[in-house]
């Protein structure tokens, strides 16, 4: 493809991006990998520039820019070699006017960068939501030869705070490599390995995970407690829960069983379980603001009115939580979110409805306290970005 076509390549997929932000259609890589498989003249390295530059736009662009074109003329602006490649060819995107309207550059929509601020985040911390996300694994102490595996891997350094945690070089082809089919390792950034690892699960604990997806916190754990004891992983997505069982299998985790719930009978589906887990994680649904790094289009996607509707949510599922927890026991609430009205906010409130709970101290080795909790940011800690509070039950 000439750089011309790249270019008007990228242009196209943008526009399926965009509107897909805006109806709630499927994400940025989704649509990515649908665009390339239907141009399979397109080769690895069309694909590698055309990617790259379609990120590179999203990045540029806090609001949702009205197309895929107004977003490249944005990028193109300040990119001479990106503009000459708008030069009216059969294959290219067609000539640039001076006067051509443009996508405004920024980090956030302005509503969003007001909730950004009231929150304690910075110009810096706003701008470091858009810079690439570093490659992360947890190696799997389950599997007692993945001790090994980290001198093996070219590049490894090991996260400070986590001994089974090292970053990688982010073009190593991890899912390719053989240690991965056999379970030694996981992939799971830094900051969900840490914010895991301050639910200190020991041996021989009962857990329940309330929204345990693909069930990535849920090896952790079971790592942790050394296979010993039972976690009840659950959801209310059907497809990414079943995808636990695989995982779980490869390594080689055998405590954990999954139910699937109701999002209007959850209570009642947990009965069995009230007043009886020695912890409980909540890795609650959120707007992701902390992980726009890898995910930088969903800018586009939150509104305010979805914002609420997740702080309701939210606030449910602690409730729900409280009731499961045992005497002594303990509560681990998580969200990848920097926002307080997600993070210490609901913490707040959750105290003040429930009278016979404290927050816990938490010494994690990274973050800041926030609140009641700590808070991990990409340009403090190099991690995606997640608050956690630990809520202990008297």
């Amino acid at each position: 493809m000439t750089p011309a076509a790249r270019t008007q390549a990228a242009i196209d997929l943008l526009d399926r991006i965009i509107t897909a932000a805006r109806e709630g259609g499927a994400a940025a890589d989704t649509l990515i990998a649908r665009g390339f498989a239907e141009r399979r003249y397109a080769g690895s390295k069309d694909r590698r520039a055309i990617r790259d530059l379609i990120y590179e736009a999203i990045r540029l662009c806090g609001e949702r820019p009205d197309s895929g074109r107004a977003a490249m003329v944005a990028l193109a602006r300040g990119k001479p070699e990106l503009a000459a490649t708008f030069d009216g060819s059969p294959y290219g995107p067609p000539l640039l006017s001076d006067e051509e309207p443009a996508a405004q550059p920024g980090a956030l929509p302005d509503w969003l960068r007001k909730r950004f601020e009231r929150s304690g985040l910075d110009g810096d911390e706003q701008a470091a939501l858009l810079e690439r996300a570093p490659l992360d694994i947890r190696l799997n102490r389950l599997r007692p030869e993945a001790a090994a595996l980290a001198s093996e891997l070219a590049g490894a350094t090991p996260l400070a705070h986590l001994p089974d945690g090292w970053r990688v070089p982010s073009d190593t082809p991890l899912e390719r490599l053989p240690a991965y089919a056999d379970g030694l390792f996981e992939i799971q950034d830094a900051g969900s390995q840490i914010v895991t690892a301050a639910a200190d699960a020991r041996p021989g604990t009962k857990v329940v995970d309330l929204c345990a997806g693909g069930g990535g916190k849920t090896l952790a754990l079971a790592a942790a407690m050394a296979n010993q004891g039972s976690i009840l992983a659950c959801d209310i997505d059907r497809p990414r829960l079943s995808r636990l069982a695989p995982r779980a299998a490869r390594a080689g985790v055998t405590i954990a069983e999954t139910r699937l719930l109701d999002p209007s009978r959850e209570a009642e589906l947990l009965a069995d379980w009230r007043g009886e887990a020695d912890l409980v994680l909540i890795d609650a649904p959120c707007s992701g603001t902390g992980t726009w790094r890898r995910n930088p289009e969903a800018r586009w996607r939150l509104t305010d009115a979805r914002l609420k509707r997740l702080g309701d949510t939210q606030a449910s599922l602690l409730d729900i939580a409280a009731d499961l927890v045992a005497p002594g026991g303990a509560l681990l609430y998580i969200v990848c979110s920097l926002l307080d009205a997600e993070g210490a906010e609901q913490v707040t409130k959750f105290l003040a409805r429930h009278p016979g709970w404290a927050a816990a101290p938490l010494n994690l080795g990274a973050g800041r306290a926030r609140g009641h909790g700590v808070r991990l940011t990409p340009l403090h800690d190099g991690t995606d970005g997640f608050f956690v509070a630990k809520l202990m039950r008297a």
